[in-house]
């Protein structure tokens, strides 16, 4: 009986992982190497090497934008740059320009290489910093995690689909609304 139990333990010590890594791809960014991309110590993937110079010089620039206008990341996450569909869908991006995981990282995909959508998801790793994972998840609004995205990453569109576009707006009243109040301690303040 007790090496049935054992047996067990350990088949869901590894099962798990892998059903887990089968299953929620945007996990992959624990280890991106395992799907194909090449990543330097700056902790920045790609799957097309010579694309490099330009992944690093759009992660440099939203850095750079987050940093001035909202506050500095202090931890660089890991950032993949796919180039591919292939790899996009490797980190289960289903038509989406780029995702972020939690304090895991950031993966953009082939249409997200535009200054505005690095930017958007750079928001969202500065939200993570300041506010902790936890309440994110648990507690943080949507209108104003991507309304904040949306609003502070200079999309050019004009019109979002909904409800993209009613969160922006609602979170441009409310940044109007904070009358010189820091804006992460009214953030922490959000249910």
């Amino acid at each position: 009986m007790k090496l049935r139990h054992a047996a067990t333990i350990v088949f869901l010590a590894h099962a798990i992982p892998a059903i887990a890594w089968a299953a929620v791809k945007p996990l992959r960014l624990v280890a991106p190497e395992l799907n194909g991309v090449a990543c330097t110590q700056e902790r920045l993937c790609i799957d097309d090497p010579a694309r490099l110079p330009e992944a690093r010089a759009l992660l440099a620039e939203a850095e750079a934008f987050v940093g001035r206008e909202l506050g500095s990341i202090q931890r660089r996450p890991t950032v993949v740059f796919c180039s591919t569909d292939e790899c996009s869908c490797a980190f289960g991006l289903a038509g989406a320009a780029g995702i972020t995981v939690g304090p895991l990282g950031v993966v953009m995909a082939k249409r997200g290489w535009q200054p505005f959508y690095v930017r958007h998801e750079l928001i969202h790793v500065l939200q993570y910093e300041r506010l902790g994972t936890l309440q994110m998840w648990l507690f943080t609004p949507s209108w104003f995690i991507e309304g904040m995205a949306y609003g502070r990453s200079e999309d050019p569109r004009q019109s979002l689909s909904q409800p993209f576009q009613g969160w922006r707006e609602r979170y441009g009243r409310w940044e109007a609304s904070l009358a010189g109040q820091d804006l992460w301690a009214a953030a922490e303040r959000l249910r």
